[in-house]
Formats: structure tokens, C-alpha cells, sequence
């Protein structure tokens, strides 16, 4: 049986190389943009308009210079789908009815407009910012609640709530990936926070502590099982017995999200891969994050259990008569 949490140091290794990147990414991202991510119009605010022409003859040039007659420079515009499908999205400011009709007018004199499809989302920054702090405290809150019930259900073991923080350590590690990550990728793709991003976060902190979860309330079960043995040992065992329960449970989900980041639609692909990245850090670190943490804690290996543990076993050397 493969010893997991003896090469713990490789796995902590492995999650530095991930998660290190990643916040450089930030860094630079915060540098050169004012922001880690591009922030959608969920959080900044303003107006988005989606409409179809019925043929070609209007470009990015033409729609940007539509927006600029009305004082609006500053648009963020992509098109949408195959280039033959004539589809556009454009990001402005907020704008009244009045000058949506006179945009919509300028648009279709460029080329005939499908009116069936021409769609304007009004967004106040306000609720972003809403949405944000309702995050942020769900996150918050959740951890709480989650160290709390370790702590209650791990009572009769030794020292409870190092399994709690260990939980919420994964969670952080997890965090911090889709966070590089989604910053990467808003540099290089173009990828935008927006409110579904914020769904799939607290998705993959369920799915992260839930996986931790598991095999801790197995490494529970057997420290009175397995008396005399050593907590290494108890704990690899443990992992054995519960990775293929975890290896199940998201393989069917990853099958899933695959399919429907191949076949489908494009607003739900951007939602699906943080989902599946996620997930996939999730999966990982429960096993060799959480639990060789867990381990590398008790065996005093972390800088700050270790200065405690050198300074217990110097007033044990004290108190020895001489």
C-alpha cells in the first residue's frame, strides 16, 4: 500500500508550484489592468447590449463609432458564435431608453438588425457589490460552521480542531487555485468575474470540505480501532479506505462537465470549466493537502507548531533534576 502522507512534503511542494503562479498572475494582473480579475458588468455596472444582424456589413469599427457618437468610447466588444451568424456583444455605460433606441437605430443603418434577438441587461453596480459582500460572508460564516461541527463530532479525538483548520485550509488552497486560475485566464482569454463565477467558488468550497470530511471521519473511526499503531499509519489507512468513495463521487461529475463543455452552450462553458477546475483542485487537496497537513501538524513539522514543540521540550529539560 502506497504510503500518501510519507511524501507529504511533495504533495505541499506540488501545491506551492500551483498556487504560487497563480498569485503572481494577481499581482501582475493588479499591475497592469487595477484589478486581479477582469470584473464583469455584474460588479462594475452598465449596460450590455446582444443583437444578430441579418447580414454582414457591420464590423467592430462600425459598432465601436456607433457608441462614440453618443460619448461612449471606452466599450468592451466581442463577437459572439461563427463569424457568419453576425452576432455581437457590447459592454457601455449605463444608458437611458433614449439612447438605446437611438443606438439600436444607428446599428441597423449600418446593416439590417434582427430585432427578435436585440436584447439590452441593465446592471447597477450596487448589486455587485451586494453579491460580493454575500460571498465573502457566506464563505466566512461557512467556515465557522464547518470548523465548529468538526470540533463537536471530533470530540472524543485528540486535539479536534486541527481537523477543523485542516478542512479549512483545503478550502483556502482550492480558493486560491480557481482565483490564479480565473485570473489567467482574464488575461489571456478574456474571462470575467461575474455572479455565476461566484456560484461555481462556493460550489467547489461544499465539494472541497465535504471530500476533507469524509476521510477525516474515517481516521476518527480507526484511531480506537488501530490503538498502538502510529498516527501515520492510521491515517494512510484511512485514505485508502475512503479514496475510492471520493474518486467515484466527482469522476461522474468530471464526465458530466466535460460533455457539456464540449457540446454546450457558450454561457455556461466559462461557469463549467471554473466548476471543473475547482472540483478537480477540491478532489486533490482533500486527499494530499488536508490530510498530510493533519499529519505534518501532528508530527510538529510546521514552522509554527514547531518553535511550540522546541519550546515545550526545553522547559521539559528544565524541569529534569539534575
Amino acid at each position: 500500500m502506497f504510503d500518501i502522507v510519507q511524501k507529504r512534503r511533495w504533495f505541499f511542494i506540488l501545491s506551492a508550484v500551483v498556487i504560487g503562479p497563480g498569485l503572481l498572475i494577481m499581482i501582475y494582473s493588479t499591475i497592469a489592468t487595477g484589478a486581479p480579475f477582469r470584473l464583469s458588468i455584474d460588479f462594475l455596472g452598465g449596460s450590455i447590449y446582444e443583437l444578430r444582424f441579418e447580414e454582414s456589413g457591420a464590423g467592430e469599427d462600425g459598432i465601436r463609432q456607433v457608441f462614440s457618437t453618443i460619448g461612449d468610447e471606452n466599450v468592451i466588444i466581442q463577437q459572439i458564435g461563427p463569424a457568419e451568424d453576425f452576432r455581437w456583444s457590447v459592454r457601455a455605460g449605463f444608458h437611458d431608453v433614449n439612447v438605446t433606441n437611438d443606438i439600436l437605430a444607428s446599428m441597423a443603418r449600418m446593416a439590417p438588425v434582427d430585432r427578435d434577438s436585440f436584447r439590452v441587461e441593465t446592471v447597477s453596480a450596487t448589486i455587485g457589490q451586494e453579491v460580493t459582500r454575500s460571498a465573502l460572508a457566506a464563505v466566512a460564516v461557512g467556515a465557522l460552521v464547518i470548523t465548529g461541527f468538526i470540533v463537536i463530532a471530533f470530540r472524543q479525538v485528540p486535539n479536534a480542531i486541527r481537523y477543523g483548520l485542516c478542512a479549512i485550509a483545503a478550502m483556502i488552497h482550492d480558493i486560491l487555485v480557481v482565483m490564479g486560475v480565473m485570473s489567467l485566464f482574464g488575461l489571456l482569454l478574456g474571462w470575467e468575474i461575474d455572479a455565476l463565477f461566484l456560484t461555481a467558488l462556493l460550489t467547489v468550497v461544499g465539494f472541497s470540505v465535504q471530500d476533507s470530511i469524509v476521510v477525516f471521519d474515517r481516521i476518527r473511526e480507526n484511531i480506537p480501532k488501530h490503538l498502538g499503531e502510529p498516527y501515520e499509519t492510521i491515517v494512510n489507512r484511512s485514505i485508502w479506505e475512503t479514496i475510492h468513495r471520493s474518486l467515484a463521487t466527482q469522476l461522474n461529475a468530471f464526465f458530466i462537465m466535460i460533455a457539456i463543455l464540449l457540446f454546450g452552450g457558450e454561457t455556461v462553458k466559462q461557469f463549467i470549466a471554473i466548476l471543473f477546475i475547482g472540483l478537480l483542485s477540491g478532489t486533490y487537496s482533500s486527499i494530499f493537502t488536508a490530510v498530510p497537513l493533519l499529519v505534518a501538524w501532528e508530527k510538529s513539522e510546521l514552522p509554527i507548531t514547531a518553535v511550540g514543540r522546541r519550546q515545550a521540550d526545553s522547559a521539559e529539560l528544565e524541569d529534569v533534576p539534575e
